[in-house]
């Protein structure tokens, strides 16, 4: 069933989902700014999505999660009435969100995406994580070993911080800020490679590494990662006086 929803607002959007009779979501913990009356929430630890291992391989899943530092459970929303309702998310920063058709935007239904990515879902799509394949990639690349699997063949919906822009690469490699990715299909190789000369680490303003993205299949970007945008808030407090 094709998701009915909308995309309202500029740089602090808000994505309205409009559910059929029975229709449901699975979101993020916390993101829901607003649902019409005749929608339910229940807290789970599953995402909906079918698992061979049932009850257990939904908890692994969840333990992943919360070992990740994500929410351990995700919420469902579900229009209990025979009448279309509504249920809203908002992002917690300003930003953009993008809706992303798993079944025909992406290569097998998989996008990888950074973590804090996911906003929400249809019913069904698989929220788990996946990890860096290098050992160089998890050490320098900026966000860590894990990053978010979404798996299925309906609609997901990630944020980020600033503008977004999608890059179909052919063949092609892209270096990258790697505070900068918001993900990339599975067909893309991740990796990292070092900046350059010492004088260009130490007067380029840069860091020591750029992220790499290689192959073939869509990648998204961002302008502003939020901890860039952290960092300049954090330096214009100004200090305290004793």
């Amino acid at each position: 069933m094709a998701l009915n929803y909308e995309v309202v607002g500029s740089d602090m959007q808000m994505l309205i989902v409009k559910l059929a009779q029975g229709e449901t979501v699975i979101a993020e913990a916390g993101v829901m700014n607003y649902m019409t009356n005749g929608v339910t929430f229940t807290v789970k630890t599953s995402d909906g999505s079918k698992s061979s291992f049932g009850i257990v391989g939904n908890l692994l899943r969840a333990g992943k999660r919360a070992l990740a530092k994500e929410s351990f459970f995700l919420t469902h929303f579900t229009n209990t009435t025979s009448k279309p309702q509504e249920v809203a998310f908002s992002a917690p920063y300003p930003g953009k969100i993008v809706p992303v058709n798993l079944s025909k935007d992406t290569l097998n239904g998989v996008l990888i995406c950074q973590k804090d990515a996911f906003l929400c879902a249809q019913y069904g799509t698989r929220i788990d994580i996946t990890f860096t394949k290098r050992f160089g990639v998890g050490l320098f690349g900026g966000e860590g070993f894990v990053l978010e699997k979404l798996s299925g063949d309906g609609m997901v919906f990630i944020h980020a911080c600033g503008t977004i822009i999608e890059k179909e690469l052919h063949n092609e490699t892209l270096t990258v800020d790697a505070g900068c990715i918001v993900g990339f299909e599975e067909s893309i190789d991740y990796s990292i490679k070092p900046i350059g000369s010492l004088k260009s680490v130490m007067f380029g303003g840069e860091g020591m590494f750029f992220a790499t993205l290689s192959g073939s299949g869509r990648v998204y970007l961002q302008s502003l990662p939020f901890s860039r945008l952290a960092d300049r808030i954090i330096a214009a407090i100004p200090d305290k006086e004793d």
